[in-house]
């Protein structure tokens, strides 16, 4: 396979994962309320977490994500946060809605969201994983390319987003930012509820 094969197919994969209704995305349709630029933050957040993590793979590491309990943990904590921020959203309906109401900026929200998100790492030790195997083997200038793009992907996704959803909010009014906060603030719920339900599972199974 070529190497402009390669990247397209793996701009393909990513951006499978990237556009898959998740966490991310109702937190940033909920920041997206108040700034327009909320997904760009939250998605330096989450390379944050994710380029030390495609180094770690790249340089052998990616085996440390399969010790005993460490997706377990990652889903019990992810869900304790997500079920925080979705009741702090669904609390902020009937109040002055600003995304600062919840005490983080976006991109410590990308970070905790990746961090305290099992299907991320699980993406990584098996999809990702497969993809930096296959970059490293036109070296590691391509690896870096491969990491950009990925995240690039993460990064225009998110950001059309928040910019979507300012946009709504501005055009509809508070009617939209209460149903889009009702909609989003389920949405954290029912995850956080996977999260956790998962994690318990796979500890007691």
């Amino acid at each position: 396979m070529s190497i402009a094969a390669f990247l397209a197919s793996a701009v393909l994969i990513s951006l499978s994962g990237v556009m898959a209704p998740g966490p991310i995305t109702a937190v940033i349709i909920g920041k997206g309320n108040d700034s327009p630029h909320a997904g760009a933050g939250v998605a330096i957040g989450h390379g944050i977490v994710e380029f030390p993590l495609m180094i770690l793979i790249f340089y052998g590491f990616g085996y440390l994500i399969e010790y005993p309990y460490v997706k377990e943990v990652i889903g019990i904590t992810g869900g304790i946060f997500l079920l925080l921020l979705g009741i702090s959203m669904l609390r902020s309906i009937n109040s002055e809605i600003n995304m600062n109401k919840y005490g983080r900026s976006p991109v410590v929200a990308g970070i905790l969201l990746t961090i305290g998100n099992p299907y991320f790492i699980i993406w990584w030790a098996t999809v990702g994983a497969t993809l930096i195997m296959k970059s490293a083997t036109y070296g590691i200038f391509w690896f870096a390319v491969f990491a950009v793009l990925h995240w690039l992907c993460d990064f225009i996704w998110d950001y059309f987003l928040s910019i979507l959803s300012f946009k709504g909010g501005k055009f509809f009014g508070k009617k939209f930012q209460k149903i889009s906060f009702v909609v989003c603030g389920l949405f954290l719920l029912f995850f956080s509820g996977k999260f956790i339900y998962d994690a318990i599972v796979t500890f007691t199974g």
